[in-house]
């Protein structure tokens, strides 16, 4: 009985990525938020009734897309992060792959058209999953402990992410120009100062 629960469970979870993998594949040619939960439906080759037993509204959905690619991201920023220690490069080359990976993605860059409501920020930003995981790269940078200073710690990672969300609706000249904004900026903001180090 157990065997047989555990394999419904995988196949739920192959039907959402099924049902994600062809919003994904629509997200690429046209803003997300044009995109109804009829033509995924269509897409994945599955009746409405189905689709909503995985995902009750589209926001919802756009919730579920986000977060898995998210991870994504993140996985990917991370594994671009070996062997770099010091917290202002780790920030920087962090902050930049980053903004590469969703710009090189034509389905996470359409929840940032400018020219249509960027929901991909909105989402950013009321995400718990974000904001957790951008707590726990601000930490990585020499914060010690979570709960140091918690409220620091949830502020630069707020802040981090609206930088991003920014960059990505309105990008900077060239990926210099960003790389500077960045340096000048952001690391001093965000990464501790010797001071912080010191009195941990």
């Amino acid at each position: 009985m157990a065997g047989n629960n555990w394999l419904g469970s995988r196949r739920s979870e192959a039907a959402a990525d099924r049902i994600l993998d062809a919003a994904g594949e629509l997200f690429a040619r046209r803003p997300a938020a044009a995109v109804g939960m009829h033509e995924i439906a269509q897409a994945a080759g599955c009746s409405r009734a189905t689709l909503y037993r995985y995902f009750e509204n589209r926001e919802a959905l756009h919730t579920a897309y986000v977060h898995r690619e998210a991870y994504a991201v993140h996985r990917e920023m991370v594994a671009n992060l070996a062997g770099v220690d010091d917290p202002h490069q780790r920030l920087v080359q962090a902050f930049l792959v980053s903004l590469r990976l969703v710009r090189d993605n034509p389905a996470l860059q359409s929840w940032f058209a400018a020219d249509d409501a960027p929901i991909g920020a909105e989402i950013a930003e009321s995400s718990e999953v974000i904001k957790a995981m951008s707590a726990a790269f601000v930490v990585s940078l020499g914060y010690g402990e979570p709960d140091a200073d918690a409220e620091s710690v949830e502020r630069k990672a707020r802040w981090l992410v609206r930088v991003l969300t920014s960059l990505l609706l309105f990008p900077g000249r060239d990926e210099d120009d960003e790389r500077r904004m960045v340096e000048e900026f952001l690391v001093p903001v965000v990464t501790p100062s010797a001071r912080d180090q010191a009195t941990q």
